[in-house]
């Protein structure tokens, strides 16, 4: 074993167990306020006020695809870019991505734990949220390290998520609304649309994507109430799909593109998003070329993600096709359900999904999205580290709930068996093998597969 590996080994472990630690400063793992934040900001000196401009996108889904295309356009217009994104999948490196020659790339885990222990060191053993304090350590970084552009995506939320602390926004971007985290957001659409649609600020212009009727009157009154200048999908900008390219314009310009190399039709509506906020930042360097690049370059693991090589493949059979995706509630259902739609009509082949979810979860309204296309469903556990934030689903309950949706269901032990399993649903013919509902889940794929960061 080299020397390097073992050195890599234990600060790895020296930085799982300061998040361990840091996991016990707040009885409740949610608790939305903004009063915390604030404080351990200005015990840290104001990081918050010493940050890059930023584009700071809220919404249901779609943020993180938003936000990977916005830094590959960025990136191919050579600008230096901060990325926070939330959350990881394999390693929490992975949720702060440092500006860098050649991109953006996660913070090195040494100087993490140090901006851990720093954090904890100002916190002084005040309640305060996992969330919060491990934000307050990304800002740190941002703000010791220069860039361009801070691209920052909302937790959970929007007024009180930490993330709203940062002053120095450029542009806001609220990708689509819908129900989701109602325990904290609201039990209904135009409630849970306002919560996010605080993230608007005076006079700052904010971009909308696609929204539902009582979705959009929230956050167009909060615009208005801020004086902040509205740019919307199907109002203000248009894209759609147009003889296999992706045509975006407003009432200044038309761009022919080609198609986004994330797949998906709903990525449609994210890349669209991306183009909007560049355009209202008011950026000439980002030219139709430009977007183009980041369009082909753009990645975002675990959604909607291929798997073509690696540990995985080894148990299913050769001719068999295997995604992940995160998506995990009925919005993402819906959108990923369209998705293998239009897989089947290009390359049919039975369904199997490999499903676990967090027990905060419903998984007859995830599942009801796939009824007529799944043949089959298989409830996997997930891993232990979830008992954090509220447990998982046990299999036979998600094989239950499948039932119920009018689904062929059973459960495994583990996910590498629930491949096996499926790989014999058609043991002379291939199946396309989907695993999902949870991003704990699609890091849990990645890693056995030897995707991690």
């Amino acid at each position: 074993m080299s020397r390097n590996f073992t050195s890599q080994r234990l600060t790895r472990a020296r930085t799982d167990a300061i998040l361990k630690r840091l996991m016990g400063l707040h009885p409740r793992r949610i608790d939305l306020t903004l009063a915390r934040m604030r404080r351990l900001m200005s015990a840290l000196g104001h990081p918050e006020r010493a940050l890059p401009p930023a584009i700071h996108v809220a919404g249901t889904n779609g943020k993180g695809s938003t936000i990977a295309f916005l830094r590959a356009m960025l990136e191919a217009a050579g600008q230096r870019v901060h990325v926070y994104t939330s959350p990881h999948l394999c390693r929490f490196s992975e949720r702060i991505l440092l500006a860098d020659e050649k991109g953006a790339r996660p913070i090195a885990e040494p100087w993490l734990a140090e901006l851990l222990e720093e954090c904890e060191a100002a916190n002084a053993g005040a309640p305060i949220t996992f969330f919060e304090i491990t934000t307050a350590a990304a800002f740190l970084a941002f703000s010791r390290r220069p860039a361009d552009v801070l691209l920052l995506e909302v937790g959970l939320g929007g007024r009180l998520d930490a993330t709203n602390v940062v002053e120095n926004v450029a542009v806001s971007a609220i990708a689509p609304v819908a129900l989701d985290h109602q325990e904290y957001l609201g039990d209904n659409l135009r409630q849970i649309a306002s919560e996010k649609a605080g993230i608007i600020r005076p006079g700052v212009p904010v971009v909308v994507g696609p929204q539902e009727e009582d979705a959009w009157h929230a956050i167009a009154e909060r615009a208005a109430e801020l004086g902040a200048p509205l740019f919307a999908a199907n109002r203000d900008w248009q894209v759609f799909e147009q003889h296999g390219r992706l045509v975006w314009e407003d009432e200044r310009a038309l761009h022919d593109l080609p198609m986004p190399t994330l797949p998906g039709r709903f990525q449609i509506d994210n890349a669209g998003l991306a183009i909007a906020a560049l355009r209202m930042r008011g950026d000439a360097a980002i030219s139709e070329e430009i977007i183009a690049r980041g369009l082909v370059s753009a990645r975002w693991p675990g959604r909607l993600q291929p798997i073509r090589s690696g540990a995985l493949r080894l148990l299913v059979n050769p001719d068999d096709d295997i995604w992940i995706d995160g998506g995990h509630n009925p919005h993402a259902a819906r959108a990923l359900a369209a998705a293998l739609a239009d897989l089947e009509d290009v390359s049919p082949m039975p369904l199997v999904l490999v499903l676990g979810m967090q027990k905060n979860r419903d998984p007859q309204a995830f599942l009801q999205h796939f009824s007529g296309l799944a043949a089959q469903v298989i409830g996997v556990p997930l891993p232990e580290t979830v008992s954090e934030t509220g447990g998982g689903h046990a299999p036979d309950d998600i094989a239950a709930a499948a039932c119920r949706a009018g689904l062929a269901a059973r459960s495994a032990p583990t996910l590498e068996e629930a491949l096996r399993q499926a790989a014999r649903l058609r043991p002379d013919s291939p199946v396309r093998v989907v695993i999902a509902g949870s991003l704990y889940l699609a890091g849990v794929a990645l890693a056995k597969n030897d995707e991690v960061s």
